[in-house]
């Protein structure tokens, strides 16, 4: 049952992620002017941000009890969200405000690297727990 609930958790985390990425962004951008896009956006990342670091955290607890290296990595996964919620959204919101394209697209292109970054980390764990 243990092994169910972490591999469920970490499915439900990189779920998520990946809807978050690649729907609900897109989403908005194309139903929506982009400034009211872009205005929701900023309300919900911080809410999706914490919501990521409390499931990765959660799986964590769930793997420390199986797998030591994919708990390690649940928390990585957390730890890493912290600096993109603190610093680099508000430095993107920051660019974006200033019409400062060029710093704009450097910070983006983190952003997406990191989350990516973190999807392959949540698909590895995912392999990892179900074989």
């Amino acid at each position: 049952m243990l092994e169910i609930s972490a591999l469920l958790v970490t499915a439900i985390l990189f779920g998520g992620m990946v809807l978050y990425s690649f729907g609900f962004a897109a989403f908005l951008f194309s139903h929506l002017p982009a400034q009211d896009a872009g205005t929701l956006l900023r309300k919900a990342f911080p809410i999706f941000y914490l919501w990521c670091i409390a499931v990765a955290l959660a799986a964590a607890g769930l793997l420390s009890f199986l797998d030591a290296l994919s708990a390690w990595l649940m928390v990585a996964v957390a730890l890493t969200t912290v600096p993109a919620r603190q610093v680099l959204m508000p430095a993107i919101n920051t660019a974006s405000d200033n019409n400062d394209r060029r710093r704009f697209g450097l910070l983006h292109g983190l952003s997406v690297f990191v989350a990516l970054g973190q999807m392959a980390v949540l698909g590895y764990v995912l392999t990892r727990v179900a074989l």
